[in-house]
């Protein structure tokens, strides 16, 4: 795994990976560094046949706050006709793209806010459990932006259905873990200091099943959810956010 990471803690125990985002000072919002470094982590666990299982998770009180804007806002001071934030954009792309490809079982385990990226990020996970005080949000509309970030838009909606994400998207509304279960969001929701024996009673099952039938498996539901939709909704969805963010100049976080 690679070494001297700034913004993720990553672990091993045995055949599961752990990769916590670990900006809590931030609400683990997601900016181009962890990015990058999500990118390296991904991609070495993709070469390493000892991984069976990756858990994702958030250090702090919240799982991810979403993008970090202020990184948004620099960028398009630097080069304001916003190809910097496409690039960042197609990054983030790359990583949900990776994410959703993986050989290994993914598991997101989520409590507090999971907004924006947060969910986009979560979204493009296997499996998600989340605490039943999470707190869900999709601002971009609010914010004057389209709901771009990484190509997660199809993914959502597979997932949850495009009646109800249209419904959440325009309004921008919060809602709850157990409204996110409803929409399968959320496979299961437990009380905070249960997530990690709900992780568990994921794993113990899945480190025993054949890892070839797991990979093959995960082949057939990446090709009936329509993954080649995920990177063309992500080249356009980098050129939106960007022509969005460069007119806006809007400089507040989510």
């Amino acid at each position: 795994m690679p070494a001297d990471l700034k913004t993720l803690h990553v672990t091993a125990e045995g055949p599961v990976l752990n990769i916590q985002l670990s900006r809590p000072e931030t609400g683990n919002s997601i900016d181009g560094q962890m990015l990058t470094e999500l990118l390296e982590v991904l991609r070495a666990m993709e070469d390493d046949p000892a991984v069976r299982v990756m858990v994702l998770s958030g250090a702090g009180d919240d799982f991810c706050q979403g993008g970090d804007r202020s990184e948004f806002s620099t960028l398009l001071e630097i080069d304001p006709s916003g190809s910097e934030l496409r690039a960042l954009n197609d990054r983030a792309q790359r990583v949900c793209s990776i994410l959703s490809q993986l050989g290994v079982v993914t598991i997101a385990r989520l409590h507090g806010d999971v907004l924006g990226a947060g969910l986009g990020l979560a979204i493009f996970c296997d499996l998600r459990v989340g605490a039943d005080t999470c707190r869900f949000r999709m601002p971009e509309v609010g914010l004057g932006l389209p709901p771009a970030w990484g190509g997660a838009l199809p993914r959502l909606a597979l997932e949850a259905g495009q009646a109800q994400v249209r419904e959440l998207l325009l309004t921008a509304e919060s809602f709850d873990a157990a409204q996110a279960q409803q929409l399968a969001i959320l496979h299961k929701v437990v009380p905070v200091d249960g997530l990690d024996a709900a992780v568990t009673h994921w794993v113990k099952p899945i480190v025993r099943r054949n890892p070839t039938a797991m990979r093959i498996t995960k082949s057939m539901l990446n090709a009936r959810a329509g993954a080649a939709e995920l990177s063309v909704g992500g080249y356009l969805d980098a050129n939106l956010l960007a022509a969005a963010m460069a007119r806006s100049g809007r400089t507040r976080g989510n």
